[in-house]
């Protein structure tokens, strides 16, 4: 259980790591960043260690070996790629644009999805038992977070966030946000 409380706090201080960046507080961005993503990765891999094996079928864990790849490139696509890295994660004070685009032209937080298929991947590959009762409250952490950043934290952050809110869904895409990001896609490939 103390691997839980391990990942509870990395996504605390990722929590943290939104006021930071309001602030403008130029190393402590970086660090909560940093420091919030390696507790969340420790407990991760400590938890997906544990002795207690759930009795899955031999076919789930290449199952998940594939979908755990995957879900790590759309995880790594949607939070360092499609969002500039180094304005992101890294730069003092908050990115300068507003990203609609690629994934962002999906639903506005598409690292959820990537996260919540992560969790399921390395619970089919470790048969952790401890794991899968660490994932729910990950997942549960991951959706509080972004529910905060969605009603508080961007709107102060990018302009234009509440016209974005109107017309993405958070999570669950729909048939307007598919169109929008086929022509995201469309754009990019013609660029």
């Amino acid at each position: 259980m103390v691997y839980i409380a391990t990942g509870c706090l990395g996504f605390l201080i990722l929590h943290l790591f939104d006021i930071v960046a309001l602030r403008r507080l130029p190393v402590a961005k970086p660090f909560a960043w940093m420091l919030g993503i390696s507790l969340l990765l420790y407990a991760l891999a400590r938890a997906s260690l544990g002795a207690d094996k759930l009795p899955l079928p031999p076919w789930s864990t290449w199952l998940g070996s594939g979908l755990v790849i995957i879900s790590f490139l759309l995880l790594i696509y949607s939070l360092f790629i499609n969002l500039p890295f180094r304005k992101t994660y890294i730069a003092s004070g908050v990115g300068d644009e507003l990203i609609t685009t690629g994934l962002y032209a999906l639903v506005r937080h598409p690292g959820v999805t990537g996260f919540v298929l992560v969790m399921l991947s390395l619970i089919l590959v470790s048969r952790s038992s401890l794991l899968l009762i660490a994932a729910p409250i990950f997942i549960l952490l991951d959706i509080v977070l972004v529910i905060v950043q969605d009603k508080f934290v961007f709107g102060k952050m990018f302009a234009g966030y509440d016209s974005y809110r109107q017309k993405t869904p958070m999570l669950v895409p729909n048939r307007q946000s598919l169109n929008t990001f086929m022509n995201s896609l469309t754009q990019q490939f013609r660029a």
